[in-house]
């Protein structure tokens, strides 16, 4: 059994068995719905949804078809893992809007509408930095990315235009030699590819430890040049995002090592100065 904040998952030869712990967002509707499209438009993508039960707690169970191959995330991907979860993400995006339209599919969780007063919200609630490594560096942090999200100019025009696929750890991706194939989708939604990939590659999981290279990652879902460029502008955003789940008080803080949040900061401050050159000097 693997255990989540959010479900626990049972495995069976054939099937997998996704207990909802929580599930006042509409966690179990949105991953049935997800999978069943997928299913339909895009298969072999995702699991194939098989049936919903109840348990007798009233803790509600999607089941769905058990895939092969071993999650990503022991070490960098290679170019032809790169290429295949590049191949595994294009056929979500390819996905008819109208299909997710008549599926009754909303934007995603934490979508391109809602992350950026969500994570200023988070950031301005922020206690005392003393525990951190380098307090001053995380306040000149904190308090850039606020003025920064402040800006209304530094982020696009949201355009949920596809199938987004959420929360992108690298071991929420199976690999199982030739093909990536994606599980996990109870937060998943209408997005913009653009910022699904920006979620991508900022996603501390696979940042931290160099899993993910981001131009390479970016080249292989087919991108157009304007919606890469949309990209750039999204990576500062969930570079906040990530700041704000590194701060004290956090399970992020507590998990990584001391120096982490001050290394986010870093990061963040060079990408807002790198996608917005009048910001570089809050460096």
């Amino acid at each position: 059994m693997l255990s989540a904040q959010t479900h626990s998952v049972f495995f069976s030869e054939t099937e997998v068995r996704k207990r909802y712990v929580s599930w006042q967002r509409g966690e179990p509707d949105r991953e049935w719905a997800c999978l069943t499209l997928l299913a339909r438009h895009a298969p072999g993508v995702a699991p194939v949804p098989l049936r919903r039960e109840t348990d007798p707690d009233g803790a509600p169970v999607v089941v769905m078809s058990r895939l092969p191959g071993d999650p990503l995330g022991g070490a960098p991907l290679t170019p032809a893992q790169t290429m295949a979860l590049g191949r595994a993400l294009r056929k979500t995006y390819d996905v008819p809007l109208g299909a997710a339209l008549g599926a009754g599919i909303a934007e995603r969780v934490l979508g391109p509408r809602t992350l950026p007063a969500v994570v200023s919200e988070w950031l301005g609630g922020c206690g005392s930095l003393e525990r951190c490594r380098d307090p001053r560096l995380v306040r000149l942090g904190v308090d850039a990315a606020l003025s920064w999200l402040a800006d209304p100019a530094v982020l696009p025009e949201p355009r949920p235009s596809v199938l987004g696929v959420s929360d992108r750890k690298p071991a929420n991706t199976l690999w199982d030699g030739r093909t990536c194939r994606l599980v996990d989708f109870e937060d998943s939604g209408l997005s913009d590819p653009a910022y699904e990939l920006a979620d991508l590659v900022e996603h501390i999981a696979g940042r931290l430890g160099g899993l993910v290279e981001p131009g390479a990652q970016i080249d292989a879902v087919g991108l157009s040049s304007e919606q890469e460029d949309r990209v750039q502008t999204y990576r500062p955003l969930w570079a906040c995002f990530w700041l704000a789940m590194l701060l004290p008080g956090s399970g992020g803080f507590r998990r990584n090592p001391a120096g982490t949040t001050e290394l986010q900061v870093e990061h963040l401050l060079g990408l807002i100065g790198e996608a917005h050159p009048r910001w570089a000097a809050v460096r």
